[in-house]
């Protein structure tokens, strides 16, 4: 009799149990039902200010291509919001630029909590490149919303100059030099990564390409495979000079995006490998749009 009961006891604390997972589940799904349909519209604004940023270095990149010789603008994030808040509006457009990225970083964390949108998305490995890419938008977001509030040492400071101090506090470090390789290293894989991926590309299976035209999907895979190759060589390219820095123990070594393309300019090709990479950053940014579009979200 005692046994019959203890029985029955634990199946209903079993169940009861099994209720409260259950119901833990259904209100998760719930509130990621009601949390999509905004996050989708923060990823889409966020996607269209990257695509922004993009164009406004490819042009100033452009710009260091005709110099003839002269310094030309700042060819890197710095250098764009400078040449947007010299503008008519342009504290406005900073604005709206500032909360659109940090509506992608919101929709990058959101990924890591849910899972990604696109095949096997919930995999510990895609959720935490969302991680990691949510803090990365974050701290975009915040740098462009200073500067728009005022902070002109936030987010315009030349990259160049960023990457050589950050070197350096590395390098300061016990096992530093072995940090900074590391970091390098990881940087050009980035960067290869980035270009193989747009070159076969992959982003099909983050788009809605059934959505598309038949021009609508040329002009995506135009923008997407030049762009992304583009943006991937930049990548490389920086993560080559960052193991440089770290091997010869010198932080003058590093360079940002700035002086990362203008290394260019100093390869055989001359200022035209510049301007084949400058018009592929304008094309990633005009890719970017098209993802704001068509993403799956």
């Amino acid at each position: 009799m005692d046994m019959s009961v203890s029985g029955v006891r634990g199946r209903g604390r079993g169940r009861a149990r099994g209720r409260g997972r259950g119901g833990a589940r259904e209100v998760s799904v719930r509130a990621q039902a009601r949390a999509r349909p905004v996050l989708g519209w923060a990823a889409r604004a966020g996607f269209a200010g990257r695509g922004f940023i993009y164009l406004l270095v490819g042009v100033l990149a452009l710009q260091v291509a005709f110099a003839d010789g002269k310094r030309g603008g700042q060819a890197d994030r710095g250098g764009a919001l400078r040449e947007v808040a010299g503008r008519p509006f342009g504290a406005f457009v900073l604005w709206a630029l500032g909360l659109a990225l940090a509506g992608m970083a919101l929709w990058r964390l959101a990924e890591a909590v849910w899972g990604v949108t696109e095949p096997e998305g919930h995999r510990a490995h895609k959720r935490l490149l969302s991680a990691a890419r949510g803090v990365f938008y974050g701290f975009v977001a915040y740098s462009v919303l200073a500067f728009a509030a005022g902070d002109r040492g936030s987010g315009s400071g030349a990259s160049d100059k960023q990457s050589k101090d950050v070197t350096a506090e590395v390098l300061g470090l016990p096992a530093g030099q072995w940090l900074m390789g590391a970091v390098g290293a990881g940087v050009v894989v980035a960067g290869v990564v980035m270009a193989g991926r747009a070159a076969l590309r992959t982003y099909h299976e983050q788009l809605r390409t059934g959505q598309m035209s038949r021009r609508q999907r040329r002009f995506v895979d135009v923008t997407g495979v030049a762009g992304g190759v583009a943006r991937g060589l930049v990548f490389a390219a920086a993560g080559v000079f960052l193991s440089r820095a770290a091997l010869a123990y010198e932080p003058e070594k590093a360079r940002g995006m700035d002086d990362t393309l203008r290394s260019f300019t100093e390869t055989p090709a001359g200022p035209w490998l510049l301007v084949a990479v400058a018009v592929g950053l304008g094309l990633f940014g005009l890719y970017s749009f098209g993802v704001a579009r068509w993403r799956r979200t």
